[in-house]
């Protein structure tokens, strides 16, 4: 599939949509898990008319995998639109002990209403949102200690409707990922294929990793230099330092011909699993 023109909108996503809209009325907030390194491509823009007026918690999560400054950009940024933020490592845990207090704090108005008129300790309910393979499940499985929403790393696996109990006065309803009808920024698709929220099948995995060798090379060229022992121009095209690489793996067809297929996907999955650093792919004030 083309990149720059990447726009599609599978049935099953208008169910969850549906999901959200008929639960918004039993809960309290809603809480936004996104990806650290790509915090507004991650951001399903139709999430905030989906939800409009929920008090609203904002998840960063996979900071260890995104530059530790930029993050705390993103976190004034969010902050500045009113929302609560949090910074999490889900996979390690890292960050989710502050879920319960930051939530507490977040409704503590609508806590001392339920107070007013004798509802001490009514249960809190929230709902969490994020487009597939935000590690949305593994943040609730992490704030409640339990395995009770399905994670996988792949997109798209959570179905269906889950409420998880986090302690005796908490509860989070886990909703399925959902995308959203068109990315009118191409650049958007081209940053949820390079963190997987789009199922590489449906991308062309040459081009998306010539992409990334482009976006590394220009800003962060010493990772590229110190994983893959290549040297990096400036201005070098992306599909010449894929080849690079690939030549410096060893791989290589018959003829002498680089496998940049091979090379992209070893790539794509050496970046995805942080191998190459910590890095973030698009700042705020390119949201200004």
């Amino acid at each position: 599939m083309q990149l720059d023109s990447l726009s599609w909108f599978p049935g099953h996503m208008t169910k969850p949509r549906r999901m959200i809209t008929a639960e918004l009325g039993n809960v309290d907030a809603v809480c936004e898990i996104l990806d650290a390194r790509i915090p507004m491509s991650s951001r399903n823009p139709d999430v905030d008319e989906l939800t409009a007026g929920k008090p609203r918690l904002i998840v960063l999560n996979r900071v260890d995998q995104a530059d530790p400054e930029m993050t705390k950009k993103w976190a004034a940024y969010f902050r500045s639109l009113g929302c609560a933020v949090i910074e999490t490592d889900a996979k390690q845990g890292g960050g989710v002990k502050q879920f319960s207090s930051a939530v507490r704090t977040l409704l503590h108005d609508k806590i001392a209403s339920y107070e007013a008129k004798g509802q001490i300790g009514r249960v809190l309910r929230v709902m969490v949102l994020g487009i597939p393979n935000v590690g949305k499940s593994t943040f609730i499985n992490k704030v409640s200690g339990r395995k009770t929403a399905k994670a996988e790393d792949r997109p798209g696996v959570t179905r269906g409707k889950q409420w998880v109990p986090v302690d005796k006065t908490l509860e989070l309803l886990d909703t399925p990922g959902i995308l959203w009808p068109k990315f009118e920024d191409p650049n958007v698709g081209v940053r949820l294929g390079f963190t997987g929220a789009i199922r590489d099948d449906v991308m062309d995995m040459e081009d998306l990793a010539s992409r990334l060798m482009a976006y590394l090379g220009a800003h962060y060229p010493d990772a590229l230099t110190e994983r893959y022992k290549i040297a990096v121009e400036p201005g070098e095209p992306g599909w010449e330092l894929l080849e690079k690489a690939g030549r410096k793996r060893g791989f290589l067809m018959s003829g002498g011909e680089v496998n940049t297929e091979r090379m992209a996907r070893i790539l794509l999955d050496e970046y995805r699993a942080g191998k190459l650093g910590r890095f973030t792919l698009e700042l705020p004030e390119e949201n200004a």
